[in-house]
Formats: structure tokens, sequence, C-alpha cells
């Protein structure tokens, strides 16, 4: 299984495009700390882009940033340029600057995800991804996210169906690029698919989550000691590999219980837990709520007095 179609498979992805900002001469547009997955495309000329405690990046126009926003950022003709703050700035079309200069045009949005599973994309992927102009992945990307710009502005027939399906596409294929992109320093899921040994692990574990794996059988299935591949792991994905198969299997499992088509033991054996019993206990343990109360079940009637218990988990 492909990680990549799983996350985007579980989150369900919309794409939701606020507009364009057009500048020229000496600007600033800051953006505060939202923990969104924001996406920007230059369009035409060029500015900087500016992050705590990052040299900045330049854009160049056909450039794609996508960011995830867990810090205030902002785009800029230059770093002395006063901030006008992107939340004042509630049009579909921003013009900031003192007229002067090279016009600049940049155009972007957001992603927002229906699951109770957003956190585990955001928190995998570095902050920041630049798609470099002149890649072949450049050339998609801007493609995609022109037709996905064109049927929000101006929906047709069945634009529900085409809108969905270029979202998945247009997160598919920033993701892939953000694979050839990433800054080795940036450990996270976009890293774990650039490496070799990780991505193997990655892998199997989306193949099969319900198997009952340990580090020591993944690391014999990458051709490392326990130790050396754990610690290559983690230091690659930035957390220990078992953790991830943690999470990914508590992910699945939300989705499936907000989805309301299986039975709470049916999940259990899903992804990998024996007994409804030991599930529901690391569900719990996990989430902060039961497994029922997370999907929102009503509780199951007392049985009679008398009568055998039933075995069915609801």
């Amino acid at each position: 299984m492909d990680p990549f179609i799983d996350l985007v498979q579980l989150l369900r992805p919309q794409a939701m495009i606020w507009g364009a900002i057009w500048a020229r001469g000496h600007w600033c547009v800051s953006f505060r700390e939202r923990h969104d997955l924001l996406f920007f495309r230059v369009d035409s000329g060029n500015c900087q882009f500016h992050w705590p405690g990052v040299e900045p990046l330049i854009l160049a126009p056909n450039d794609v940033v996508l960011v995830r926003a867990c810090a205030s950022f902002s785009l800029a003709s230059d770093p002395d340029a006063e901030p006008v703050d992107s939340w004042a700035l509630r049009k579909r079309e921003m013009q900031v600057g003192d007229g002067d200069g090279e016009p600049v045009v940049v155009r972007g949005g957001r992603f927002v995800f229906e699951t109770a599973n957003e956190e585990i994309l955001i928190g995998l992927l570095p902050p920041i991804v630049h798609i470099v102009s002149g890649q072949a992945s450049s050339d998609r990307v801007r493609t995609l996210l022109a037709m996905t710009e064109a049927e929000c502005f101006a929906p047709g027939s069945a634009s529900q169906f085409v809108n969905a399906r270029l979202t998945e596409l247009l997160l598919v294929e920033l993701l892939r690029s953000g694979v050839l992109a990433t800054q080795s320093a940036q450990a996270g899921l976009l890293r774990g698919l650039a490496d070799p040994v990780t991505a193997q692990a990655l892998q199997s574990l989306h193949g099969n989550i319900a198997q009952q794996w340990t580090t020591a059988k993944l690391a014999r299935l990458c051709g490392m000691s326990r130790s050396g591949f754990s610690l290559h792991f983690t230091t690659v994905v930035g957390i220990p590999p078992i953790r991830y198969l943690q999470r990914w299997r508590m992910a699945v499992a939300k989705d499936e219980l907000l989805r309301g088509q299986r039975r709470v033991a049916e999940i259990a054996l899903l992804v990998g837990y024996q007994s409804g019993d030991a599930f529901s206990t690391a569900f719990t343990r996990a989430v902060g709520c039961s497994p029922t109360r997370f999907a929102g079940y009503p509780p199951s009637p007392a049985p009679p007095a008398g009568s055998a218990t039933s075995s069915r988990l609801y």
C-alpha cells in the first residue's frame, strides 16, 4: 500500500482557494499561526518567504510553497517592509505595496480535512515544502491548481465530484513533489518516504496494519540491527516505528468509527487488536475517550436479569 494514497483516502481533503495577493514596490503580508495546511503559487514577480529562524526563501514565478502554519510567517518584498495582517485583508483580491516597482502576484489557499485525523498529516509534515519552478512536478502542480481554482470560482455540472478528485490529485502531487524537494534536516513523513530504509518500513506497516509488528521484525525486513533501525527511523520520521504504527492504527480506527459501518469488535481486528477490550483500552489511552463515545453510539441497554450478556460490542 502507498502511504500517500492511505493518507489522502483517510483525510478526504477539500481545497479552499482564498484568492490572490497583488503587490508592488515595498510590501509585506503576514500570516498568523493557525495550524492550517496552506499553499501558495507565484504567478509573476519575485518575493521572499520569511519563516522564524530560517533563511528567507526567494520565490520566483511558478514556484509553489506548501506551508504547515505552525508558526507565524510572511510573504514580502524585503524584510524591512511593514507587515499587513492577512486577516485584515478579508477579500479575494489583496492589494498591497506602495505602487512602484515590479508587480508580484501570489495565489493561494488551504486544505480542509473532513475527518478527525488532520493532526496525523500535519504532525508528520515538515513546516515548509518549496517546489521550485522548472521541476516536472511543478508543471503538474500549477496545472492542478489552475483547474482547482477554476472549479471553485466557476463550478459546473458534477462540480463537487470534480473538485474532490482535483483536490486529492493536488495534495498527492504536492506531497510527491515534497519527497523530492524536502530538506534532509526536516524529520517527518516526507523525509521518511524519500529514505529507502524508512520507506520500506512505512510501506510494510501500511500494507498490513493488523500484523503484530515489532521493531525487531521491521529491522530484519530492512536488513538492519534493531537498535540501528530504531535510531534511523526515529531520526528520519521524527517518532519511533511502533509509535508511528500506533498513531496510524488509531487514525484508521477513528475514521472507521465515524463512518459507522463496522462494529467496534470488527475495527479492533482490522487495526491489529485481538479483542475489543484491548482495543478500547488502547483507544481510550490515545484519544481520551472510549470508542463508543468517540463514535457517538448510544449506550447499550442493560441486559434483562438472568439473561446472557451480548458479545456484540457497540
